[in-house]
């Protein structure tokens, strides 16, 4: 995988953008108020004619300004910072060159990364056990994010991605469902009837003036067939900052609740924001409760190296005596604020994990490759995603390892990779087009609109038959 380009290029490629595109840099930086817009609007036409330079190499994890943005082709925009308001960039679209030569179905199928969990849970006799060997896998889920900056390939409506991992005992089928809004919908099963993993998921971004914020809207629902137990929850934010100026840092947040369809058991757990001082980033926290609402265990750790789970009861007695003994909690570093004026410098964080005495080990991270800042910060796993198997022909013609312009990127052809990504994007408009001019409907392939029967929420079903083989009816859109 080659992601390098000279200095000089890198150089020629920030001043033609700085002169070609000022007006996205005014979009960025301008405060447009909700009365103002006829400026708004005006802003949003000269972004629609703005031309990009083709050298403006997105060159993997060591860049320097290719990184500077995290954006898509359907991207919302709205302010988090003070006093700003939302923009509208859902029809900017930006070049291969920001990219990861990946589809963003391969970057979904990384929930698998850490499927071991899953059969650790299915052998496990107590709920309380399975629970938080799950909420382990579900912050597994999303720890291949880390410094991970590049934006995967938006997949094409009827795109598809399948991992078989015979020898991890299971194998997933995804595919692209909806266009507008975007949707992509996966269903993972185990080769042995022991568990099934399925999901959909709706990406929102936002732009808040110095981030981007991800927002994957989607229902994450795992079935464990042995106990006859299920479980969902939504994964957490994710923020990407300094996407202007600064080094650019990852930071996930939010609330994540698991619950226990079968028992009535629940696990809440707190992504920690970076906050004033930086004490938090990276920090996930707490608790597995039972059906009576009674806490029973704690969990704790870092999402971007392991998590642990200890008592609640001897949880609350160490933080009782760390209290007593003036423990970190006092001990505040002098790191500068998340809300520096010109760029939100990450904070000089220990990625160590402060053990309590009678913790189990639930996760650790797996270390990433040597040569993974080259490869756009990819893990062993992501690097294996692309890989085309000797059984190449039982693939149907909508696999993303069968997209050009995921394929030319990954061998370093940027051109190329541009070219077919405009022309597949061309393509898939004619297609929009003609399906109009006819009154047709897009009708899915492998999923169908349906209801989860566990939230009650709208979901994407699996219809089966994937694995039959018989793809002599999938659309043309590579």
């Amino acid at each position: 995988m080659q992601s390098s380009v000279t200095i000089s290029n890198r150089f020629s490629a920030v001043k033609r953008f700085c002169l070609i595109s000022q007006d996205l840099f005014d979009l960025f930086r301008l405060n447009v108020s909700q009365e103002n817009s006829a400026g708004r609007d005006d802003l949003q036409e000269r972004l629609q004619r703005v031309e990009y330079p083709e050298e403006m190499h997105r060159h993997g994890a060591g860049s320097d300004f290719g990184e500077r943005f995290f954006v898509t082709d359907d991207f919302t925009c709205s302010g988090r910072e003070s006093n700003q308001r939302p923009r509208e960039l859902s029809k900017v679209a930006m070049p291969v060159e920001f990219n990861e030569p990946l589809s963003f179905l391969q970057r979904m199928s990384e929930y698998m990364e850490h499927a071991h969990l899953i059969h650790k849970a299915c052998g496990l006799s107590d709920s309380l056990d399975r629970m938080q060997v799950v909420a382990a896998f579900a912050v597994s889920a999303v720890a291949s994010q880390w410094e991970r900056t590049g934006k995967p390939f938006n997949p094409l409506l009827g795109e598809t991605y399948e991992l078989v991992r015979e020898e991890e005992g299971y194998r997933l089928i995804s595919e692209q469902v909806s266009h507008h809004p975007p949707v992509s919908a996966f269903h993972a099963q185990s080769l042995k009837q022991e568990f099934e993993f399925h999901g959909s998921i709706c990406p929102k971004l936002k732009f808040w003036g110095k981030s981007v914020e991800a927002e994957p809207k989607g229902t994450m629902t795992l079935e464990l067939l042995k106990h006859k137990e299920t479980y969902t929850w939504t994964n957490p934010m994710c923020c990407v900052h300094n996407i202007i100026l600064g080094k650019l840092w990852i930071e996930q947040y939010g609330t994540v609740e698991i619950f226990n369809h079968s028992t009535g058991e629940k696990c809440v757990l707190n992504f920690r924001p970076c906050g004033m001082f930086g004490k938090e980033l990276h920090k996930v926290e707490g608790h597995i409760q039972d059906k009576s609402k009674k806490r029973r265990r704690v969990i704790y750790g870092k999402w971007t190296e392991s998590m642990y789970s200890v008592d609640h009861k001897v949880y609350e007695a160490f933080r009782k005596s760390d209290k007593k003994t003036g423990g970190d909690g006092k001990k505040l570093r002098q790191e500068q604020s998340c809300e520096a004026e010109d760029a939100d410098d990450m904070p000089e964080v220990e990625e160590t994990v402060t053990v309590i005495p009678g913790s189990a080990l639930l996760w650790r991270i797996t270390p990433r490759p040597a040569q993974s800042a080259q490869m756009y910060n990819f893990t062993s796993f992501a690097m294996t995603l692309n890989e085309l198997e000797p059984d190449v022909e039982l693939l149907p013609p909508t696999d993303c390892r069968l997209r050009p312009d995921v394929r030319a990127m990954e061998n370093g052809d940027i051109d190329a990779a541009s070219t077919e990504k405009e022309r597949l994007e061309e393509k898939q408009r004619a297609a929009c087009r003609e399906r109009s001019q006819d009154e047709e409907e897009w009708s899915t392939r492998w999923f169908q609109v349906g209801t989860n029967p566990h939230t009650g929420a709208e979901d994407w079903i699996y219809t089966g038959g994937y694995f039959d083989r018989n793809y002599s009816d999938c659309p043309d859109i590579f």
